[in-house]
C-alpha cells in the first residue's frame, strides 16, 4: 500500500471545535513561541477563552463550519476513484481527524509506503515543520515500520502554477478587474528573523506569476491577512491594500490549498465593508480537476 496523507492545520466542522482549535494552536510551540510549556499553556487558554465566542460567531456566518475538510474529502474520494496506486486520505493538526485515529484506520508494515503530503505551497515552521513532526511522532508511538516519504513545497512546480494562472483568468473572464491582489497568510516578523523561509518563498512564488499575468492586470499587489495581536507582522496587510483599492480587484489567497475561513470568512465576508472598490475573490484549487492532476503528477516525479 502506498498511503497518501494531506496534511493540514484543519477546520471546525461543529462550533465546539472551535475552542478545541484554538486551544491546540496556541499550544503548539511553532505557533506561540513560548518555550516554557506551562507558561505557554496558560498564555493559549487566555487566548482561548477570549477568542471563542468571536470564532464561533464567524463561523456562524459561515453556515456554523468551515468547509475545509468536507473539500479535503472529496478531494481524498476523487483521487481515490481516478486510480489505484495511492490511497488517500487526510489529518488535521488540529480538530479531528488527528493523526493517531487515522493512522489506526490501516493494517500498515514493513512493505507500506507512508507519503505526507503537506498541503502548504510554501514552507514555514508554523506550518510544515509542526505538520510533519506531529505525523512522525505518531508513527513512531504507534510503532509503524512502514517507509516514510516527505513530499517538499510546491510553489515552483510549473503544473501548479499554471493552474493558478488558468483559475485567475477563467475569473478575470466573469469579473473583469484590473487589479490583482495575492493575499497571503502573514506571520510575525520575528519568526522571519529567527530563519523561516516563509516570506522569501512567498515573493519568490509572486514574481513567478507576475511574469505570467503582467499582461492581463495594470497592477498585481502582494498583501497579508490574518494579523494578531500587538507584534509586528508581515506587511502589507489586505484589509489597508482593499481600503485604497482604486479599481475592480481580483483576489487569490495564495497561501492556502483548500479553502477555510481564512479564505470564506476573512476575504470572502469580513473584508467586504472596507474596500473601496468591489471585488471577487478566487476559490483555493480545492478538489478542482486541475489540482488533482497536479497531485498525481507531483507523486510519480
Amino acid at each position: 500500500m502506498k498511503l497518501v496523507l494531506f496534511l493540514n492545520m484543519g477546520g471546525a466542522t461543529h462550533l465546539e471545535d472551535c475552542k478545541t482549535f484554538l486551544k491546540n494552536m496556541f499550544n503548539d510551540p511553532y505557533i506561540l513561541g513560548i518555550e516554557n510549556k506551562f507558561l505557554r499553556k496558560f498564555v493559549a487558554w487566555m487566548i482561548t477563552l477570549s477568542r471563542t465566542k468571536t470564532m464561533q460567531k464567524n463561523y456562524i456566518k459561515m453556515g456554523g463550519k468551515s468547509p475545509l475538510n468536507e473539500i479535503t474529502q472529496n478531494l481524498c474520494h476523487k483521487l481515490n476513484s481516478l486510480q489505484n496506486e495511492f490511497n488517500f486520505d487526510f489529518v488535521n493538526l488540529y480538530v479531528p481527524p488527528y493523526a493517531n485515529e487515522v493512522l489506526k484506520k490501516y493494517s500498515l508494515n514493513s512493505k507500506d509506503e507512508i507519503i505526507l503530503y503537506p498541503l502548504y505551497p510554501h514552507h514555514s515552521c508554523t506550518t510544515v515543520t509542526s505538520s510533519l513532526e506531529v505525523l512522525q511522532r505518531e508513527i513512531k508511538k504507534l510503532n509503524i515500520t512502514s517507509k516514510i516519504k516527505i513530499m517538499d513545497i510546491f510553489y515552483k512546480d510549473a503544473n501548479y502554477n499554471q493552474m493558478i494562472v488558468s483559475h485567475i483568468l477563467d475569473k478575470k473572464n466573469q469579473f473583469d478587474a484590473k487589479t490583482l491582489i495575492f493575499s497571503a497568510h502573514s506571520l510575525p516578523i520575528s519568526l522571519i528573523q529567527k530563519g523561516d523561509l516563509y516570506e522569501k518563498h512567498i515573493n519568490e512564488h509572486i514574481q513567478i506569476l507576475k511574469e505570467k499575468l503582467k499582461n492581463h492586470f495594470e497592477e498585481i499587489i502582494l498583501s497579508y491577512q490574518s494579523k494578531l495581536g500587538p507584534v509586528k507582522w508581515l506587511e502589507p496587510s489586505t484589509s489597508d491594500i482593499l481600503a485604497k483599492l482604486k479599481n475592480k480587484a481580483l483576489i487569490y489567497p495564495i497561501s492556502f490549498c483548500i479553502d477555510c475561513s481564512e479564505t470564506i470568512f476573512e476575504l470572502g465576508m469580513e473584508y467586504r465593508h472596507l474596500a473601496a472598490q468591489d471585488y471577487a475573490l478566487i476559490s483555493c484549487p480545492n478538489d478542482s480537476d486541475e489540482f488533482i492532476d497536479f497531485i498525481l503528477k507531483s507523486l510519480k516525479n
